[in-house]
């Protein structure tokens, strides 16, 4: 399996850690996001919509992270990232869902680029708009896992979809000085997992493209 990814890719990072977990080995292919090496013809031919990740395994492309990693789940089964019970199952991708498809998409480079370029807002403003998103997201997260279903890591005592999926947004919030106080459990969390190698391997400074 071949990963294109890029180290600060929370994206991909998810990614990252639901490989690791299940001890799925792949190919890294670094697209360096920053450089715009994404927008470049030889990787749009990879992958049209030119976004990391993105894998390619018996010559078939699948993108978006959630969907790779259910087809990690369903074709390596033995290290679960999702519950068997249909009820759990989907607090876990609601969970997951609401780092992807709340928080992250409204924070991601392109967003912040088009911040402080065409809109011509400053750094500071980008920032605040980065860490208002962050922590009132986070703070949502927060009283989800409070419906009793939260053991060790977002659901239960094993780590799910939902870990790789908050740990990645949590530490890429830490670079913009967002304020964790209002979410314990988020930061418990974050600390536990971050205790696994599995997490440990796959953050961006031990990356071979990190900067």
């Amino acid at each position: 399996m071949k990963l294109y990814t890029y180290f600060r890719s929370s994206a991909a990072y998810r990614v990252r850690i639901a490989a690791n977990l299940k001890g799925v080995a792949y190919e890294p292919e670094f697209i360096h996001l920053a450089k715009g090496k994404h927008n470049e013809p030889a990787y749009k031919e990879v992958n049209p919509a030119g976004l990391v990740p993105c894998i390619i395994e018996d010559g078939q492309l699948l993108t978006q992270s959630l969907a790779i990693i259910e087809y990690l789940d369903e074709t390596h089964p033995a290290v679960p990232l999702l519950p068997r019970d249909p009820w759990e199952r989907a607090r876990v991708r609601a969970l997951s869902m609401l780092i992807a498809c709340e928080i992250h998409p409204i924070n991601n480079l392109r967003v912040l680029k088009f911040l402080t370029g065409p809109m011509k807002h400053t750094d500071e403003e980008r920032d605040t708009w980065y860490r208002h998103w962050v922590e009132d997201g986070l703070a949502k997260f927060e009283a989800m896992l409070a419906d009793g279903k939260t053991g060790k890591f977002c659901h239960g005592d094993t780590p799910t979809m939902a870990d790789a999926c908050l740990v990645p947004q949590v530490a890429n919030g830490k670079r913009f000085n967002c304020n964790y106080d209002h979410v314990p459990n988020v930061v418990r969390i974050f600390e536990e997992c971050n205790k696994l190698d599995a997490f440990k391997k796959a953050a961006p400074p031990n990356q071979p493209d990190a900067e």
